[in-house]
């Protein structure tokens, strides 16, 4: 088993807490690593666990854990752990994971799962639309799709998005963060494959040839995965095609790293928007 066996990996840095009387992480805390990268699995299928279950009517259930030791993870040691769906059954997913050290294999495992009613745990058979997900994530083709158009055409998913992050969750006032912009911007909204809308942005003329972006929220279950960045990849092509040179953001500071991968840097000092440290960010389009 090697690193190119999978697609999708969790990274894991090995704490104080997880590490037993012969300073190697305790065995057990193997199946934990394996229940976290899964966590990150779903969320790189696009999907929110809690949301994507009730919607099928089902839930999952581990019905076998393997594992196989062939190394030991020491403390402060960053991991990464493979995670792959190998079979599907009638009722059943087969999932692999495998935790590196480098490309040092040091455990391996096998998943069983079981699709079942959440009530009486009877199975049931494994939803096409999941099916079909599962397999076209594991033959690499993209799991989300990015709709780009108006308000008019957008507007009811992108605003449920920015209810949910901006004035719940980060509690800015409504009367701040909703303008009459909004009906002149480009609007992009990330959907998974089950329609639910999980990200947005918004793109404006700030001044001739500049692109402003702004107005970028992922529902809290999807942070992390690749699906902000699809979003934020659309509104700068959107900016290409109408001409602009160059973008501008205003960036909370705690979202700035994630700009900064995506090739902006940080122009001016911090300054506070509705509460909220933020920086000036640019790039060139």
């Amino acid at each position: 088993m090697k690193l190119q066996d999978f697609r999708f990996f969790e990274p894991l840095r090995v704490r104080w807490s997880e590490i037993d009387a012969q300073q190697v992480v305790f065995n057990a805390h193997y199946q934990s690593y394996f229940d976290v990268a899964v966590g990150g699995y779903w969320r790189a299928l696009a999907l929110p666990y809690v949301e994507t279950m009730a919607q099928m009517g089902g839930d999952l259930f581990v019905r076998k854990a393997t594992l196989e030791y062939l190394g030991s993870a020491r403390y402060d040691e960053l991991l990464q752990v493979g995670v792959r769906c190998e079979r599907i059954g009638h009722s059943s997913l087969q999932v692999i994971c495998a935790v590196f050290r480098g490309a040092e294999l040091l455990v391996h495992g096998e998943l069983i799962y079981v699709f079942a009613d959440r009530q009486d745990q009877a199975p049931r058979e494994v939803p096409a639309a999941l099916r079909s997900l599962i397999e076209s994530f594991e033959a690499g083709e993209s799991v989300v799709e990015v709709r780009v158009g108006s308000w008019a055409e957008l507007g009811a998913q992108a605003g449920a998005i920015r209810q949910a992050v901006f004035v719940d969750e980060q509690k800015i006032p409504a009367e701040m963060e909703w303008d009459s912009a909004d009906e002149s911007c480009v609007h992009a909204v990330a959907f998974n494959r089950f329609g639910l809308a999980l990200a947005t942005g918004r793109l404006l003329e700030h001044v001739p040839g500049v692109a402003k972006i702004g107005r970028m929220a992922v529902l809290r279950s999807m942070r992390g995965s690749r699906i902000g960045r699809e979003v934020l990849e659309a509104l700068m092509q959107a900016g290409r095609q109408r001409g602009e040179r160059e973008a501008v953001l205003h960036a909370q500071l705690s979202a700035a790293g994630f700009y900064t991968r995506a090739g902006f840097v940080q122009r001016g000092a911090v300054f506070e928007e509705a509460g909220i440290g933020h920086v000036e960010m640019v790039r060139a389009l």
